[in-house]
C-alpha cells in the first residue's frame, strides 16, 4: 500500500544499515597534479584526527605521475581533479576524475592498502558499483558546479584559472 505521495506505507525493509557510525571528515586543497599532460585540481579527505599524510601524498602523486608516463592513464590536454581519501586507518582511494567530450566526467580508481607498497588499479566487478562515497561527493557536487561555471565562460584562459582555483574546503 502507498501513501499519497506515492511512498510505500512501510519503509521497514529499505535503506537499514547497522554496525556502522558515521563521522565527519574534512576535504582538504592541496597543489594540481600536472600529470600526463593534464591539469588536475586535488583534494584531501580524511577525519580531522588522521589527515593524509604527506608520505602518502607524495607516493599517490608519483603513482599518478608513473601511471601517466607509462600510458596506462592518458590525460593529455585535459582538466580535472584527483580525491586522495584516507578511508579508515591507512586504506586510501586516489579517484582521478577528467572532464572529456565537453560536459562529462570520466574516472579511474586506484587504491591502496595498509600492507601494499604503492596504489594500484582497484577492481570494479558488475553492472552496479560503488561511485563516489557521501564524503567524496562534497568534492564532486563542488567540482560539477566549478566545471558547469566554467562551461557558460569564455573558456579562455582567464576563465580556466578560475575554474583551476576554484577550490572546496570544508567538511564533508
Amino acid at each position: 500500500m502507498t501513501s499519497p505521495s506515492g511512498l510505500p506505507a512501510d519503509l521497514s525493509g529499505l535503506g537499514n544499515i547497522e554496525g556502522y557510525a558515521h563521522c565527519p571528515k574534512t576535504v582538504t586543497p592541496g597543489l594540481p597534479s600536472t600529470a600526463g599532460g593534464g591539469l588536475l585540481k586535488w583534494y584531501d579527505i580524511a577525519k580531522a584526527t588522521t589527515p593524509v599524510t604527506h608520505d602518502t601524498d607524495v607516493l599517490a602523486r608519483h603513482f599518478l605521475a608513473a601511471e601517466t608516463a607509462a600510458g596506462r592513464l592518458d590525460l593529455e590536454g585535459e582538466l580535472g581533479f584527483v580525491i586522495l581519501h584516507r578511508c579508515g586507518g591507512d586504506f586510501h582511494f586516489l579517484l582521478v576524475s577528467s572532464w572529456r567530450n565537453a560536459n562529462e566526467m570520466w574516472e579511474t580508481v586506484y587504491a591502496k592498502t595498509a600492507d601494499a607498497a604503492d596504489f594500484s588499479l582497484f577492481p570494479l566487478p558488475g553492472p552496479h558499483r560503488a561511485t563516489f562515497c557521501v564524503w567524496e561527493l562534497a568534492a564532486v557536487n563542488h567540482e560539477r558546479e566549478a566545471f558547469g561555471r566554467y562551461l557558460f565562460s569564455a573558456r579562455d584562459d582567464d576563465a580556466k584559472r578560475v575554474y583551476l582555483t576554484d577550490m572546496y574546503r570544508g567538511g564533508a
